[in-house]
C-alpha cells in the first residue's frame, strides 16, 4: 500500500505533529542532559493525553496549535492512522524510558531516549515518520489489517 493512499477517514495537521515532535525532542534531550525524571514525566503525560484523544490536556499540542495560529500557517493534512500508530509507539517508548529511569537503569533509559530523539529529529527536520513507515510495512505484510480508522 502506498503512503499516499487514503488510509483513514480522519485527517491530522502534520505541522502540529512536527512541532509536537520538536517539543518531545527538547524534553527528552533535557532528560538526557540533566537525568531529571520530571522531563520524561512531562513527555509521558503529554503522550498519554494524546493517546486518549484528550488534546485539550496535552501541553505540547496546545503550544503547537498556538504557534501555528500565531504564524498563521496553513494546515498540511495527512491520514491520521499512521501518525496514530506512531503516537502509540512514542507512548510505549516514553513509558519504557520513564520506568528504566525510575528503577535505576539510567544507561538503558538514555539508550532508549536516544532512539526517541532520533525519531523526533527525523520528523522535525525531514517530515520522515519512522512509526508511519513501520505502519505501512506492517500493512503490507498483513500484520495490521487495512483499518481506515486506526485507534
Amino acid at each position: 500500500m502506498s503512503p499516499s493512499c487514503p488510509i483513514s477517514q480522519r485527517r491530522i495537521d502534520t505541522n502540529v505533529v512536527r512541532i509536537i515532535s520538536f517539543e518531545v525532542l527538547l524534553f527528552t534531550l533535557l532528560f538526557a542532559v540533566t537525568r531529571n525524571e520530571f522531563f520524561m514525566f512531562t513527555v509521558l503525560y503529554d503522550f498519554t493525553a494524546r493517546v486518549f484523544r484528550k488534546e485539550n490536556y496535552s501541553p505540547f499540542a496546545q503550544i503547537a496549535k498556538f504557534v501555528l495560529k500565531y504564524w498563521n500557517a496553513a494546515p498540511a493534512y495527512s491520514d491520521e492512522s499512521p501518525k496514530r500508530f506512531a503516537l502509540y509507539l512514542g507512548f510505549a517508548i516514553s513509558v519504557a524510558i520513564t520506568l528504566f529511569a525510575l528503577f535505576g537503569f539510567v544507561k538503558t533509559a538514555l539508550i532508549v531516549a536516544v532512539i526517541l530523539m532520533i525519531c523526533a529529529i527525523l520528523e522535525v527536520l525531514f517530515d520522515f515518520c519512522i512509526g508511519c513507515k513501520l505502519y505501512y510495512a506492517l500493512q503490507l505484510t498483513k500484520v495490521i489489517k487495512h483499518d481506515r480508522n486506526f485507534n
